[in-house]
């Protein structure tokens, strides 16, 4: 664990910090109401990517009323406010700040005034968690029970998406410094479609590592009443679409998981033309880097023998995302918080999922735990999808959770 190890014999340790988690989840409630408008209003005007400049202001105005140093512009659009409380380690925690692009179809009061712009994936929920738990954490420190230490508010852009370089926010967060100096990190993610205040959690590989796929199959233009004349890019696009799926199915053991899937396909000019040159995108998705080579000597073997068949094939690879790994003694130190606050019958273990998530870089660089939140509505919602949505009031608990977690690491128990 690095540095972070120092958690385990105790030097992190505050003498107030089991008083406190006794009245962490009150405090949490006393802000139900204003969390869930923040929520509402986030909500209300998502922003994509790199451009969460409403969001991002409002979260600096938060953290400036609580009187935190704030750093505005990190990663782009990303903001970072440090709660100083002194001597001792430092402990991140993140909250993503983007939506997505999709139309939402909920009628409730708050919907997307943004067209085809929607937060389909939480980070509305997230973010106001994190001011939540910045709010209670200030007033701990401000009692004397916050063990003493740093806990840097980490609230970060683009983590749907990558840039033209093929960073996302946490890439560029990173670059820029947010973790320099940092011991632990801690990241939340509310899950639509789990049993309401429910908490999974484990430690070791939880989410998958992903890489987009981009194959581009060119050919040879004919009348499709003559298609010998030609080389039909669209049938041998299918070809090889078909030849990936039998291939990943036996080139990577049935004990591990990994998957391709193309999502888009675009080509040919007119219906009665032989398509000369057909596009597809997709992703790759593992737990494992053996996987990932295998994967991708699959997706290579059988879009490239479609050259022998006069094809010209060209394959790119994205940068991708990592694997969601956490480290064990972080895990236990959060996990352990989590059980004091919510219950040990609400906090389940966590099983492995093929969703990515770069909250996967941060846990790359310094001992990491990430950790879901369930909040089903009545009705579970899926996520990416026009009509997802969470239940409010799990909010107080997601925020008491982030902030017992990182009292947690600052105390090392």
């Amino acid at each position: 664990m690095g540095r972070g190890r120092r958690g385990c014999d105790g030097a992190w340790r505050g003498s107030n910090f089991r008083s406190m988690k006794l009245s962490l989840a009150d405090a949490a409630r006393d802000l139900g109401d204003d969390l869930v408008a923040l929520r509402r209003d986030l909500h209300r005007h998502p922003e994509l990517g790199f451009e969460e400049v409403r969001t991002a202001g409002i979260v600096a105005r938060r953290m400036s009323a609580l009187g935190l140093p704030v750093r505005t512009g990190i990663g782009i659009t990303g903001v970072l406010a440090d709660l100083d409380n002194g001597p001792g380690p430092t402990v991140v925690l993140r909250a993503d700040m983007d939506a997505l692009p999709i139309q939402e179809e909920n009628e409730h009061g708050y919907r997307s005034v943004n067209e085809g712009v929607m937060h389909a994936c939480g980070h509305d929920f997230h973010t106001s968690a994190l001011v939540g738990a910045a709010r209670i954490l200030v007033a701990a420190r401000d009692d004397g029970s916050l063990p003493a230490g740093r806990i840097r508010f980490l609230f970060q852009p683009s983590e749907e998406r990558t840039d033209a370089s093929g960073k996302s926010g946490a890439t560029r967060m990173i670059e820029d410094g947010a973790l320099e100096g940092v011991d632990a990190a801690v990241g939340l993610h509310v899950g639509g479609h789990v049993p309401s205040g429910a908490i999974f959690v484990s430690d070791g590989t939880v989410m998958a590592g992903s890489a987009e796929l981009t194959v581009r199959i060119g050919g040879t233009s004919a009348h499709a009443a003559w298609p010998e004349r030609g080389v039909d890019a669209l049938v041998l696009a299918a070809q090889g679409l078909t030849a990936c799926q039998l291939a990943v199915a036996r080139r990577i053991s049935p004990i591990d998981s990994g998957v391709v899937s193309f999502g888009t396909i675009h080509g040919g000019r007119a219906a009665n033309v032989v398509a000369d040159e057909v596009v597809l995108q997709g992703t790759m998705r593992y737990l494992r880097n053996e996987v990932r080579d295998a994967l991708l000597d699959a997706v290579r073997a059988s879009f490239e023998m479609l050259e022998h068949h006069g094809a010209r094939v060209e394959i790119k690879v994205g940068r991708g995302y990592v694997p969601v790994v956490n480290e064990p003694v972080v895990t236990g130190v959060v996990t352990s918080a989590l059980r004091d606050l919510a219950g040990e019958g609400a906090v389940l273990p966590m099983d492995r999922i093929m969703a990515a998530e770069d909250f996967a870089f941060l846990a790359e660089r310094v001992p990491a735990c990430f950790f879901w939140l369930g909040a089903a509505p009545g009705e579970p919602r899926e996520h990416h999808h026009p009509r997802f949505d969470v239940d409010e009031s799990v909010l107080p608990l997601g925020a008491a959770a982030l902030a017992s977690a990182g009292a947690a690491l600052l105390s090392g128990r």
